[in-house]
């Protein structure tokens, strides 16, 4: 990102209840929310380092299926996937801590961190994917719901299931449902410029990142 004309954004509000069109507008302008908290932010701090960040967003039209990701969903095929309402019970919020351990900054304090006592539908409708082998629950990703879009929220896993590659497949398991309904957008969330933890988002085909100028532009996988 260039300097010249830069103009620094660092914005906030709360909200209980947004409309689906409402949602749609505030993510393609750079939006996202944890629980009722919405903002948006165009630099931000990784390891003390300034980083420019860039919203990202996938144009369903445009999205296919690379051979790693082919990988992920074979690799992952006994698996039961199930589609319904965000919630969270004792299951899903002790894989969240579980998940957490993953991190060696930055490490959150609580599922709620990141979503509503609601989710289900507060500040919107939000969906959840639970991913479970055996009876035991390997990994959950929540998902909002949208007008002609759909937008990742966050995603946990078991990390002694690292190796099947689980947050991949629940975020190929969001598109999926965003396609088969009918969405014209799925937004991954934003990423850094650069290298960072966040680089998973950047490798979908059919990638578009915000230029803080009200424009999408295609972003290079």
């Amino acid at each position: 990102m260039l300097l010249e004309n830069f103009r620094l954004i660092n914005e906030g509000f709360h909200a209980n209840s947004v409309r689906p069109e409402q949602m749609d507008s505030l993510w393609a302008n750079g939006w996202r929310h944890f629980g009722t908290y919405f903002f948006r932010y165009n630099v931000g701090f990784m390891h003390d380092e300034l980083r420019f960040v860039a919203p990202l967003r996938i144009r369903l039209a445009n999205f296919g299926l690379s051979k790693s990701q082919r990988r992920v969903l074979r690799r992952n095929e006994d698996l039961e996937v199930v589609i319904g309402p965000a919630a969270i019970d004792p299951a899903s919020e002790q894989l969240f801590h579980r998940h957490k351990t993953r991190f060696d900054h930055g490490v959150p304090e609580s599922i709620y961190d990141f979503l509503s006592y609601e989710p289900a539908e507060t500040p919107c409708e939000a969906k959840e994917i639970r991913v479970i082998r055996d009876g035991r629950l390997l990994a959950v990703s929540y998902f909002d719901i949208g007008g002609e879009s759909t937008s990742g929220v966050y995603g946990t896993f078991d990390p002694e299931a690292a190796s099947r590659g689980l947050g991949i497949f629940t975020m190929l398991k969001e598109i999926e449902y965003s396609i088969e309904t009918g969405r014209k957008f799925y937004y991954q969330g934003y990423c850094y410029e650069g290298a960072s933890f966040y680089d998973y988002k950047k490798r979908f085909r059919g990638t578009e990142a915000f230029d803080w100028r009200e424009t999408w532009k295609p972003f290079g996988v």
